[in-house]
């Protein structure tokens, strides 16, 4: 076979095997409805766990093949070069064609160790020029806009079936109805053009998700229906929301990924840019599942941004770790994590021991608490953007993960994160009482809901926690993680002899609730406070519950929205 002949026969092959993969990733998320239906939590978190791992293991098959044909590394450029423009040809109408280079560039990646290619051979800037409304009329429904109100919702839930009773249908109508008429005045509604809804429904957890817009002269008015079960799986609608705070909320980074099925993802990506514009592209994508894709469209990002800024790399703001190292670029929204090569004396843990940690948060229910990680391999900075010091501290600390050329500082391993305020900072720079109170209640609370989505977070120390703009708390500090079951929670002895304690037998998974007053803020006025609001969390018996909790697999659900916005419900 001639080199061209079999270069347009892997090029065929790997698309193969990425239309496999999205069939696969399809059928799973296609069976959200019905374990919606069923009240299947469990299930649902397998199936998530189970999409998450598709990718990997489609890639692996893919690059088997191809090792069974080719002698990889005895092939000249030009034949990587006319593969990639034969598996090109084959995207022009492909539904998915975005993916697919994402796909194809993992391809590229395994085969070469993810050394740098240029863009005759990887997809590094995308095919075409996606412009969104080509496929329009697959995502959305367009809705009758010179009915009534009522007769808009009726025409909805005529569109979207459940195979589920209404708990109180009449009383939901209602509730939608005047929620609307409180947002819109009698002349917004009778100025309204265009209602758009997506077609596919958006679930995750215990939640089913229904968004649109309402388009009127001069204004869009973005929606969402957000509808549950109770306990007699019985649906009702929760909540109208028709605040972008409360959309781009619901769609936040600290979240686990929404099932969302459709065969257009780029069509509904873009819709959702439309009605979340200060959301990023990547972020969208990571959203609807393509955490994969996701990282394509960030690294694109990225290198924008670099081309369009020409601030410096230094270390980020906080207090320094012990296991990872961190840096960023002040006018770029995240930060870069690297494992240190040698940890303090106090962590008993490998390097390998970090990676499963975050393993570990990437498979489990984030519940709103925990924020997104993604890895990368032989990620690459330029070396003039980086800060001098910041080189001296990265080849003291991590000189096992640098590779550092000519002009670039190669990193071989790296975590990125959503950029936050480091809690401990705020509660020093903050002066406002009310927001100094939600901040430590906020802790208390994302504390809580960790361990409820049986996630032990270990170092519970605030610098390990960011607060966002909206003021909300997040853990992003894994490497001492656990599932709740691996912890022993004991009291303290009570006893007045003063060497009590230094005679205590003390095992590797032995917790003392007791002591976390001591560590888990530092000032007398915020220990008080986190007391007084969640008490419980010093006293092994309210941890010794949440294992019970747990245990028994119980799923919770936990609104990712104001739950003032929550309709009054009657008691089921």
């Amino acid at each position: 076979m001639t080199d061209t002949r079999l270069a347009n026969k892997i090029a065929f092959q790997i698309l193969t095997h990425f239309d496999k993969s999205y069939r696969w990733f399809t059928r799973i998320t296609r069976g959200a409805k019905e374990r919606f239906e069923n009240g299947e939590w469990q299930a649902t978190q397998i199936a998530s766990r189970e999409r998450l791992n598709i990718y990997e293991k489609s890639v692996s098959d893919a690059v088997a093949d191809i090792y069974h044909q080719v002698e990889v590394h005895q092939r000249d450029r030009s034949f990587w070069q006319q593969m990639k423009e034969t598996y090109t040809r084959h995207l022009e109408t492909h539904p998915q064609f975005e993916l697919a280079e994402t796909f194809y560039n993992s391809i590229i990646g395994r085969l070469f160790r993810h050394q740098s290619f240029e863009n005759d051979v990887m997809f590094v800037l995308p095919s075409r020029c996606y412009l969104p409304g080509r496929d329009r009329a697959q995502v959305i429904n367009s809705l009758d806009t010179t009915t009534t109100v009522a007769e808009m919702y009726e025409s909805i839930y005529k569109l979207y079936r459940f195979n589920l009773a209404f708990e109180d249908r009449q009383r939901d109508m209602e509730s939608l109805e005047n929620a609307l008429r409180k947002r819109l005045n009698k002349a917004q509604l009778a100025s309204v053009e265009l209602v758009e809804i997506l077609k596919p429904v958006f679930y995750r957890g215990k939640s089913a998700y229904l968004i649109g817009r309402i388009c009127m002269p001069g204004e869009t008015l973005p929606f969402v229906i957000s509808m549950h079960t109770n306990n007699s799986q019985e649906i009702y609608v929760d909540a109208l929301l028709t605040d972008r705070q409360d959309l781009s909320v619901i769609f936040g980074f600290a979240r686990s990924y929404f099932m969302v099925d459709t065969q257009y993802p780029a069509e509904v990506a873009a819709f959702l840019q439309e009605l979340m514009p200060n959301k990023k592209h990547f972020e969208l994508y990571m959203s609807l599942g393509h955490h994969k894709h996701g990282k394509t469209v960030f690294f694109r990002n990225y290198l924008q941004h670099l081309d369009n800024s020409n601030d410096i790399f230094e270390r980020a703001p906080g207090t320094r770790g012990l296991v990872m190292m961190v840096f960023h670029l002040p006018t770029y929204g995240v930060v870069f994590k690297i494992i240190k090569d040698e940890f303090a004396e106090s962590k008993k843990i490998t390097r390998e021991h970090v990676k499963e940690c975050y393993k570990l948060v990437k498979n489990s229910d984030r519940v709103g608490r925990m924020a997104d990680t993604h890895e990368y391999v032989n990620f690459r900075f330029p070396l003039n953007r980086m800060a001098p010091e910041l080189i001296e501290e990265l080849k003291a600390t991590c000189a096992s993960s640098l590779e550092i050329t000519d002009d670039e500082l190669i990193i071989k391993h790296l975590y990125i994160e959503r950029k936050m305020t480091p809690l401990n900072l705020y509660l020093l720079q903050e002066t406002n009482e009310d927001k100094l109170h939600n901040a430590i209640n906020e802790l208390g609370l994302c504390i809580k809901q960790i361990a409820l989505a049986n996630i032990f977070p270990g170092d519970m120390l605030h610098k390990n926690f960011g607060i966002t703009k909206g003021g909300r708390v997040i853990f992003y500090d894994y490497d001492e993680i656990c599932l709740m079951k691996d912890r022993n929670f004991r009291e303290l002895p009570k006893s007045d002899d003063p060497y009590a304690l230094d005679t205590l037998s003390v095992a590797p998974n032995d917790v003392f609730p007791e002591q976390f007053e001591h560590f888990i803020v530092g000032k007398k006025k915020f220990k008080d406070i986190l007391k007084s609001l969640h008490g419980d969390l010093m006293t092994p018996e309210y941890w010794r519950e949440v294992q019970r909790i747990t245990a028994r697999g119980d799923v919770q659900n936990f609104t990712p929205y104001n739950p003032a916005m929550r309709f009054q419900l009657r008691e089921t």
